[in-house]
């Protein structure tokens, strides 16, 4: 299964680009954006909060732990950086400032069940692809490089999405501690970013400079991933149909849903049974 996953991801990418033009290109902020926190921010309504929070708790509620894999696999001045950066996905000390608490937090502000898997019938498969694309990387030490570029991917990227989603999830009503998660990472990550491409990217390739084009396929393979999910959530969002499987109990279409799950901060039992929408 593994093999097949990769191998259709290889197909999909077809040839990787450099990895420093991929980072250079990151950098660079679009002035015009189509993905969910775009879309989330200017038109978005709760409900569909709702729902991309609910698919992405697959990868938040445990975003850290497979990504720590591969510390005990890189050495010297790149290990330390590498764990500087997870210290703070673990709160830098602090238990209640974890970020997968803070996602849990932010879930429960939006009446959404915080536990962890809770919106696995729910979600699509471009959510598991995310979430199985690290796991993956992380389980075996052959792609330790791949998954420094998956971990790159997101700390260089997150900081201008994660301003425009917490201050997406206030206008829809959500407290403080329903847009903690985001604006965490607003500043956290803008620091992140540059520990990530100069200490743990530039001091790896230094020690291992063959581990180039594994970095540049797992950060490549992580932006689309990402951007498949969020295409999906968005495309179905304009058509006003819910991005879920399994659509939360306030999407538009109660009367044509198959199951509603997710009705509270202890939801996740089914509400009723219909068809499925086509």
């Amino acid at each position: 299964m593994e093999r097949r996953f990769l191998a259709a991801v290889r197909d999909e990418l077809g040839e990787v680009p450099a990895l420093e033009d991929q980072l250079e290109e990151l950098l660079v902020e679009p002035p015009t954006g189509s993905g969910p926190s775009h879309y989330l921010l200017d038109e978005g309504e709760r409900w569909q909060a709702r729902e991309y929070l609910a698919q992405r708790s697959l990868y938040h509620l445990k975003e850290a732990d497979p990504q720590a894999w591969v510390i005990p696999r890189l050495h010297g001045r790149a290990q330390g950086a590498y764990v500087a950066v997870e210290y703070d996905e673990y709160g830098g000390g602090r238990p209640q400032r974890t970020h997968s608490l803070l996602f849990a937090n932010m879930m429960r502000d939006l009446d959404l069940d915080a536990s962890y898997g809770a919106y696995v019938p729910a979600s699509p498969a471009e959510a598991f692809r995310v979430v199985n694309l690290m796991s993956l990387f992380g389980l075996h030490r052959e792609h330790r490089g791949a998954l420094v570029g998956q971990f790159a991917a997101v700390e260089i990227t997150s900081s201008p999405a994660a301003r425009r989603l917490a201050d997406a999830l206030g206008r829809l009503g959500a407290s403080a501690e329903g847009t903690d998660f985001y604006r965490e990472h607003v500043e956290a990550d803008a620091v992140h970013e540059q520990l990530v491409r100069r200490e743990v990217i530039g001091a790896l390739l230094e020690d291992e400079p063959e581990l180039d084009r594994d970095i540049a396929f797992g950060l490549a393979a992580s932006v689309r991933a990402d951007e498949r999910l969020g295409g999906r959530a968005v495309a179905c969002w304009q058509r006003r149909r819910s991005s879920l499987v399994l659509p939360l109990a306030d999407a538009p279409y109660a009367s044509d849903a198959p199951v509603r799950v997710g009705t509270g901060a202890g939801g996740g039992a089914a509400e009723r049974t219909a068809h499925a929408p086509s």
